[in-house]
């Protein structure tokens, strides 16, 4: 478990291959119109696919992304990177950021410095914090687990990593999307480790549902573990486009696209960027090409689409490997998180009566804007957030 400095030197000729195949993309017709009615805009990636050929420069974005503290480490086999900044103040709280898709590590570059000197952007030295942000396995720059439901061994990962490589004896916990569960996951199965877990998606609670035997008639209570096993694979009216219910079920079918196409590839991943941050329909009113197509380039670079899916195949509503507290499986009766937590709501949520039921609750807040990329739309009421959370605990 010996740690490593890891540094990005993406080979010249993968960059040349990325430049041909730009410039051999074969563009479809325009299903519906010019607009994003039908998923991505034809206008918006022509203009995007022209910018990354003449104006995007991976090395300077490169260069970038090696002047945080980037490392590996080997657990049980598996190589797993994570940039690593320690704290400057007095007495830094360790804290692990952990990604969700269709994202990377890159997303949590805004907020590593206002969290390591919150000095340096006005802030008291007291609420430092060591950040350390892992790539998931199977994302960017770290390897899959392998085998059936090697996803599910992430939180074990996880303490691995922080107790026997780095030496926290416990640390405190930041996600959001598949993050989020993941770090649901650590205050459920190792709150001994957790000074407290804050979160942008809340677990699932236990809940009873009454219905009707249909072979027998009778009334009866179906609880919530089995209720999630026995409804159909997806559910359609809370995915319109559809992206999860592909993933879930036929992911292999996708990923031979967009591991060949890097114009389908960003299709895929911004129409989600789009769709899921507070932007009004202009992406780029959050985020700019630059940052766009740096996290499109990693998982390029490191041909992780294919496996970043591995959480939604493995995690599906008919599987019973979906970990507990995850949006396919809430809590059995009587099970919540013990752990100090707190919730910060960005883009619609549970209220706050709801998160106690599943949460040892502290802090609930109700964010004035901002999306699912709460890292990157709105780093400073994040960092501000798990600033206060984290001080009651210190």
């Amino acid at each position: 478990m010996k740690l490593q400095p890891f540094m990005i030197n993406i080979p010249q000729s993968t960059l040349n291959d990325l430049q041909e195949r730009l410039a051999r993309t074969r563009w479809p017709e325009a299903v519906v119109g010019e607009g994003w009615e039908a998923g991505a805009s034809l206008n918006y990636m022509k203009d995007l696919v022209n910018y990354w050929q003449s104006s995007y420069d991976w090395r300077r974005q490169e260069a970038f992304l090696n002047s945080f503290g980037n490392y590996q480490c080997e657990i049980e086999g598996l190589r797993i990177h994570f940039v690593y900044e320690h704290g400057r103040g007095p007495k830094p709280l360790p804290l692990i950021l952990t990604h969700g898709w269709p994202s990377c590590f890159y997303e949590f570059h805004k907020i590593i410095p206002m969290l390591t000197d919150p000095a340096r952007f006005g802030g008291d030295p007291m609420d430092a914090f060591d950040v350390i942000v892992p790539s998931l396995p199977g994302y960017g720059f770290s390897t899959r687990v392998p085998g059936p439901g090697g996803s599910l061994r992430t939180p074990e990962l996880w303490i691995k990593l922080m107790t026997q490589v780095l030496g926290y004896e416990r640390f405190g916990a930041h996600g959001d999307d598949i993050g989020a569960y993941v770090t649901n996951r650590l205050g459920l199965e190792y709150p001994d480790y957790l000074i407290g877990l804050h979160v942008t998606l809340a677990a699932k609670p236990y809940t009873e549902t009454l219905y009707t035997d249909p072979e027998t008639g009778e009334a009866g209570e179906l609880k919530s573990d089995q209720a999630d096993t026995t409804r159909p694979l997806g559910n359609v009216q809370a995915d319109p486009d559809g992206y999860s219910y592909l993933q879930r079920t036929k992911p292999q079918s996708l990923a031979y696209g967009l591991d060949d196409s890097p114009t389908g590839l960003a299709a895929w991943i911004i129409q989600r960027w789009r769709d899921w941050s507070d932007c009004d329909g202009d992406v780029e009113r959050r985020f700019s090409k630059d940052e766009l197509l740096t996290n499109v380039m990693i998982y390029w670079f490191t041909k992780t689409i294919a496996t970043s899916f591995l959480f939604y195949y493995e995690w599906n509503d008919n599987t019973l490997q979906a970990p507990k507290g995850t949006s396919s499986r809430p809590f059995d009766r009587g099970e919540h998180i013990s752990v100090p937590s707190a919730f910060a709501l960005f883009q619609g949520g549970p209220t706050r009566e709801e998160a106690e039921q599943a949460y040892n609750l502290l802090r609930y807040t109700v964010m004035p804007k901002g999306g699912h990329f709460a890292a990157m739309e709105e780093p400073e009421l994040l960092v501000d957030d798990l600033r206060a959370f984290f001080r009651l605990l210190r």
